[in-house]
């Protein structure tokens, strides 16, 4: 049986947080949120972690991973470029980021050769999360992808708007994801706005996406397409980006993959600003304490 790959999207340099929060340290022992991704996928039975990076912050992640988790499960590094786009495709004037969640899963494409589950690095998402998501990987002859949705509210930031993949769910399965970029809470009320001004309300429970995506190997010429008609069409916006959940919606719709939801009863959080820091710091210490995880993680 293959054993699932974990691929952790790290190459954003986090401008609302306003430095590389990625390996911002959360814990007295200095572990990094990622830390107890990975920690949490080794127990759930993930063997090989791939990282999605930039080039220039190679060194850093290696100090940090390779003497730590990397003594544990097998680590390899995967970099996203602005200039890994189809030939005869122009970069706009101004444009410095890449291109996206769905190019960065790409840049990783050659790398990946079994089931594999897509995380953020700087979000966590609970032992039980990762347990559900390794069961479904592991089932033999694995044919459609899978998403581990969250209820809305608690992943919401008092900071600032945030980005969410609102589902919709019938049964066992997805229906389709819409990507929204500026949800907010304000009176009591959520809402996104969209760029034309116009709000749309949204329930507290609403199940959401958080990046927590799995699939089969077998979808990667899938993602490839997507992008590439994607690229095609909004590779002369400056600012456009192509997202995982809006993919997973793209394969869903054109019958190319069913993505079942997987439910687990797990708390999110995560450091979009600089201030959510801190809530990370005492859940991590709580859940410490509690003897979740151990003093040390890699010790």
């Amino acid at each position: 049986m293959e054993k699932p790959i974990l691929i952790i999207m790290a190459a954003g340099m986090g401008s609302r947080y306003g430095g590389l929060k990625q390996i911002d340290p959360v814990t007295e022992e200095g572990e990094i949120i990622l830390d107890f991704s990975i920690y949490d996928a080794m127990m759930a039975g993930f063997e090989k972690v791939i990282f999605i990076i930039k080039k220039e912050f190679e060194d850093e992640f290696k100090k940090l991973i390779d003497k730590r988790a990397g003594k544990h499960l097998k680590v390899e590094y995967a970099f996203q470029k602005l200039e890994d786009i189809p030939a005869g495709i122009e970069i706009p004037e101004g444009r410095e980021k890449p291109w996206g969640t769905a190019h960065a899963l790409l840049c990783a494409a050659e790398k990946i050769d079994a089931p594999f589950a897509v995380i953020n690095a700087d979000d966590f998402y609970g032992r039980e999360s990762f347990a559900a998501m390794g069961k479904f990987l592991s089932e033999p002859e694995l044919k459609d992808g899978a998403i581990v949705p969250y209820k809305l509210e608690p992943t919401l930031s008092p900071m600032g708007t945030v980005a969410r993949g609102v589902c919709e769910v019938s049964g066992d399965y997805l229906v389709s994801i819409d990507e929204l970029t500026a949800i907010e809470k304000k009176d009591g009320v959520i809402f996104n706005t969209a760029s034309d001004g116009s709000k749309r309300e949204l329930k507290p429970d609403t199940p959401v996406s958080m990046n927590f995506l799995g699939y089969p190997n077998s979808i990667l010429p899938r993602f490839k397409q997507y992008f590439d008609d994607f690229i095609t069409v909004s590779g002369k916006e400056p600012k456009a980006e192509c997202y995982l959940p809006k993919a997973s919606d793209w394969f869903i719709k054109n019958n190319y993959l069913k993505m079942r939801v997987v439910h687990a009863d797990s708390e999110w959080f995560g450091v979009t600003y600089q201030e959510d820091k801190r809530i990370a710091i005492e859940r991590l210490a709580v859940l410490t304490k509690q003897g979740i995880y151990p003093d040390s993680l890699w010790d």
